[in-house]
């Protein structure tokens, strides 16, 4: 099971205990699910649990016979529920003060009674027609809508309880999202799922440390690069010197550093600093060595 689907059955399973407040997430399942209108009433779902909680609530809320329910095959199986009476149709309409002849679906704030019905009707609309991507790839979370002006007002519903909602368009419906792990956290804890919260909140937490790990092991091996590059230009230099004149052509301070750099190619700079006598600190094994790799070059010169 998807990690959306697992946060939806996790809101499925909790039913408001106000009347105003599961008519309001019953509101928003019928407004933001398949269908609502005059013509039909439907529901489609992958989820026979959010099935039966759309059932359930339409049918005690508006005071109808339950949806139909149909089995459908296709690339995946959807549950669909419909009201196929057209008097059930227009009874569940007026229920909510729609008389079907409106010019366009908008979101009836009558609906609303109490603070908490913003709540119930956010959550019957994820329900039906959210989604959330799977923390593993991405932070983003969804409503998406076939009617514009419904899409406007569930958007300003969102940004009046706090969330940095936007809006966009995509394939003939209008998307209504948030992005950013933490206001997603925040929303699913607000809509009832806190589980799916909580793990989302446990895979940042781990990707973070992940990522961590990989910067710190990037630069450890940047630097580890640059030490092996820096020693073998150190013991070309040397070979140079070598062949050509000799070490004894170098100034007498940093012929003991180049005799002990030649013994002992791996060694870091800290290591051959200690192992001189009397001992050097790293920075002045590094000036002693860039003094080195000078005179080899003057001598190609």
């Amino acid at each position: 099971m998807s990690f959306s689907s697992e946060a939806k059955k996790e809101i499925a399973a909790e039913t408001p205990d106000k009347l105003c407040c599961r008519t309001a997430q019953a509101y928003g399942m019928l407004q933001c699910g398949h269908a609502f209108s005059p013509s039909e009433i439907s529901l489609l779902t992958e989820s026979e649990e959010i099935a039966d909680v759309y059932d359930r609530l339409v049918s005690r809320i508006c005071s109808v016979p339950r949806p139909t329910r149909d089995t459908l095959h296709r690339r995946t199986t959807l549950h669909q529920s419909t009201i196929p009476d057209p008097a059930h149709r227009l009874a569940v309409l007026e229920h909510f003060g729609h008389s079907g002849g409106e010019v366009s679906l908008r979101l009836n704030r009558a609906n609303l009674d109490c603070d908490a019905c913003a709540r119930a009707y956010l959550r019957g609309a994820f329900l039906v027609c959210g989604a959330v991507t799977d923390p593993e790839r991405d932070y983003h979370l969804e409503f998406a809508l076939p009617h514009y002006n419904l899409a406007r007002d569930l958007l300003t519903l969102l940004r009046e309880v706090n969330f940095p909602a936007k809006s966009t368009t995509r394939g003939g419906n209008y998307i209504v999202y948030i992005k950013g792990s933490e206001s997603i956290e925040d929303c699913l804890t607000y809509l009832g799922a806190t589980r799916a919260a909580l793990e989302m909140m446990g895979v940042k937490m781990v990707k973070s440390i992940r990522n961590d790990t990989n910067r710190r092991l990037n630069f450890e091996n940047a630097n580890m690069d640059k030490t092996v590059q820096a020693a073998v230009a150190q013991m070309n230099a040397l070979h140079r010197i070598e062949e050509t004149c000799g070490l004894t052509a170098l100034p007498e301070e940093l012929q003991p550093l180049a005799k002990l750099r030649l013994e002992n190619p791996d060694l870091s700079l800290r290591d051959l600093g200690e192992m001189m006598d009397p001992p050097l600190s790293r920075s002045g094994v590094n000036h002693r060595l860039q003094r080195i790799l000078k005179f080899a070059e003057n001598l190609e010169n």
